[in-house]
């Protein structure tokens, strides 16, 4: 934490709620659970980001051994050794705008600000994540599937800006970045989710972790 507010000392204000998401994400996967995320615009292309970083090495290889690694090795001579050295562990995440055909049809047939409701419905489990984007804090599409999350017994997170919105009232953990516009929110929200995704790197890779 000290090196982030070091770049940016006004993270400061948010510091405790940071830690705190780290704590739920962690729980997350040591639960067996993944996370979900959802947002709109620049948003929807944070859920990507994240998602990026999470499913491959990130600040680290993440370099693949152990049982598993042997399996493959054993069960595919020759091309075993290239499979598991082109093989990264990975911390499960989906980015919900990504469902590109269910969300044009579920918007389409029924309801625009129930699209990632209905994502939620379908993928999530008790001992999932959802951390939903939202620079106002009042997305109606993703307050609605914070309120399903909730409702199936998933942890809930959002990440906005530092005005008051409904999410405050949903979720377990809000991070709100200090600013209330949105390319600013956007430009705190950036520094945060990488340091949440490099920190969950080491704790999950570290040598004899893999």
């Amino acid at each position: 934490m000290k090196e982030l507010l070091i770049r940016y000392p006004q993270l400061e204000v948010c510091k405790n709620d940071i830690i705190t998401g780290l704590e739920l994400m962690k729980q997350t996967y040591n639960d067996g659970g993944k996370i979900l995320l959802c947002g709109n615009g620049g948003s929807c292309a944070d859920c990507e980001h994240i998602v990026g970083e999470l499913m491959k090495g990130f600040m680290s290889k993440r370099i693949i051994i152990g049982d598993l690694a042997d399996k493959i090795k054993n069960e595919y001579p020759g091309e075993g050794e290239y499979i598991v050295s082109h093989l990264q562990g990975a911390l499960p995440a989906i980015s919900l705008p990504s469902q590109t055909a269910v969300i044009s049809a579920f918007a389409n047939d029924v309801a625009s600000d129930m699209v990632y409701a209905q994502l939620v419905f379908g993928y999530g489990k008790k001992e999932d994540l959802l951390i939903g984007i939202t620079t106002s804090g009042n997305s109606k599409n993703v307050i609605n599937a914070l309120k399903v999350a909730k409702s199936l017994g998933m942890k809930t997170l959002a990440m906005t800006g530092e005005t008051k919105g409904m999410a405050d009232e949903i979720c377990d953990v809000v991070i709100k970045a200090p600013a209330s516009e949105t390319y600013l929110v956007q430009e705190y929200h950036l520094p945060i989710y990488h340091w949440l995704c490099a920190k969950l790197e080491k704790l999950f890779f570290e040598e004899n972790k893999q």
